[in-house]
């Protein structure tokens, strides 16, 4: 038999059973829309995480106290002093070296209303560091600076409000909690750093951050010498490597020194581990339709017994038989994946938008989940199909 006629007899024998048809549809359908729209939100997500990860800088080192792999996360259980900013900064190739405060948490008041910021403490070398930072309005800290502070994007223009709360020169009341007791100091706004941005519509702790001389810092929150990180830049990005042993060995491995590549492989590693794991989720979906397109193209090839068996009388080969009714599980792959990803694409554009969460589309994800529900449908209709061409025509033809 020609393709043709194969492919005709494929598409009557759908359209004769409809209700079939849909029913596998839906099945393919709902798989398809899951991974396509949960896989597409997170490769967006990686994405927008790769983007905020740029502003780190290629030649960046951010050194903390401690293992990270411990469970202690970003946040410093332990302190550096002068004499560790001494040590990092006589490392071979070591360009810069500035310490810094954080793990602060003030409050402030304006219009009636207390809310609460992350409060760091720096040095003008921070931002020189940093370089991928800057200031929306004002200007950034300088050698010399006292009682000022610069404010992060959402503190001086809040998202519920139409004006901004906080302008260049202005005096802003900030609190701190020391040793139970509200101590109260005031500062003068130099400048508003530009708008960081955060996932799913949530706003990062930069925007939501009030940094100050590093030296006014540690007396506001009566710290003494003490500070939590050090931001360091090496000559070379060929160096970060011997660097990050170097000061390992410096302190006996005692500390934790982050790149821009280590950062990025330990966020796409837990990215990677959630897209597996929506992805599993989803791909049972493409399983229980396959299981249903087993049963009812099972009961099709029973209900279609007489036809088979006089199809083969008139000619018709095994591979023929086989073919016709393969083609039909394909076409239940490539109709439902084909239309599921697209719908899926449109489901996650939504969420995304709703939650303000990117997301990724791109043609490479959607012909992998055609492709698997091809695969798929194709596998589910193999013992069916199988099983109506191994019939015999007499046998077939006795059939009621």
């Amino acid at each position: 038999m020609r393709p043709r006629d194969i492919l005709l007899f494929s598409t009557n024998g759908l359209k004769e059973r409809k209700f079939r048809f849909i029913l596998n549809l839906v099945g393919v359908l709902v798989g398809c829309i899951a991974i396509t729209g949960l896989i597409s939100l997170t490769q967006g997500l990686n994405e927008e995480v790769g983007g905020q990860l740029d502003r780190f800088g290629s030649r960046n080192l951010f050194v903390m106290p401690g293992d990270i792999s411990m469970g202690a996360g970003l946040i410093a259980t332990q302190g550096f002093n002068w004499r560790d900013l001494e040590i990092i900064s006589r490392v071979d190739n070591i360009d810069k070296a500035t310490p810094v405060m954080g793990n602060l948490i003030l409050t402030y008041s304006k219009r009636g209303e207390k809310k609460q910021a992350f409060a760091y403490g720096i040095e003008a070398d921070y931002f020189t560091i940093q370089s991928g930072w800057g200031a929306e309005n004002g200007r950034l800290l300088k050698r010399g600076d006292n009682a000022v502070v610069i404010l992060g994007y959402e503190i001086a223009f809040p998202k519920d409000m139409d004006e901004p709360l906080f302008e260049v020169g202005d005096r802003i009341t900030l609190t701190a909690r020391v040793d139970g007791e509200d101590k109260d100091m005031s500062f003068r706004v130099i400048g508003i750093m530009e708008k960081m941005g955060g996932l799913g519509g949530v706003s990062s702790d930069e925007d939501n951050s009030v940094f100050m001389p590093l030296r006014i810092c540690q007396q506001f929150f009566e710290k003494g010498g003490e500070f939590q990180y050090i931001v360091a830049q090496v000559k070379d990005t060929n160096d970060l490597v011997q660097v990050t042993a170097d000061i390992e060995d410096r302190f006996d491995d005692d500390v934790s020194v982050l790149t821009r590549e280590s950062m990025s492989e330990l966020v796409g590693n837990i990215l990677g581990a959630i897209e597996a794991v929506l992805g599993g989720v989803a791909a049972i979906s493409l399983f229980v339709a396959g299981v249903g397109i087993i049963n009812t193209m099972t009961i099709s090839v029973l209900e279609r017994t007489r036809e088979i068996g006089i199809l083969k009388a008139i000619g018709a080969k095994k591979k023929d038989i086989l073919l016709m009714f393969l083609s039909e599980a394909v076409l239940n792959g490539l109709i439902g994946g084909s239309l599921g990803a697209a719908i899926g694409f449109g489901i996650g554009n939504l969420v995304g938008n709703l939650i303000e969460m990117p997301v990724s589309s791109n043609l490479f994800l959607a012909l992998g989940v055609v492709l698997f529900a091809l695969l798929t449908c194709g596998l589910s209709g193999l013992y069916p199909a199988w099983r109506a061409a191994k019939m015999r025509p007499v046998e077939a033809l006795r059939a009621e």
